[in-house]
């Protein structure tokens, strides 16, 4: 009994130590999320829209700011690998945060992977 113990929780360790969060840091490029060219890459098809809504969960406003976002529609027709058509569609997010007067636009990408940044302008929470 004490070895399954042993066994389980190292196993546990191993697999707990080799997760890797694809959560980076602020982007260093002026045009990401805000370029239909550069769009933010969330990734898993199959898991797409829930992928869009947990980056936009995770991002903040400059100071902390709270942030509000509504999906405003698709565009941008592109071909990937990852959709089981061969194409996908950017969705476009309009977003603010308290005291902004205005929305900005960024374009998602839920067919394709990279490591997430935040946007110039936003930061993870």
């Amino acid at each position: 009994m004490k070895k399954i113990i042993f066994f389980l929780t190292t196993l546990g360790i191993i697999a707990c130590s080799s997760t890797k969060s694809n959560v980076s840091s602020n982007s260093s490029n002026s045009t990401y999320g805000y370029s239909q060219k550069n769009p933010v890459k969330v990734g898993g098809f199959s898991e797409g829209p829930i992928n869009e809504r947990n980056y936009l969960n995770s991002l903040s406003g400059p100071n902390g700011e709270r942030i509000w976002f509504q999906r405003s529609g698709s565009c941008c027709q592109f071909n990937t690998k990852n959709s089981p058509y061969g194409a996908g569609m950017l969705d476009i997010y309009r977003v603010s945060y308290e005291g902004k007067k205005d929305t900005v636009t960024l374009y998602l990408n839920m067919y394709d992977k990279e490591s997430l940044k935040a946007p110039e302008g936003f930061k993870f929470k």
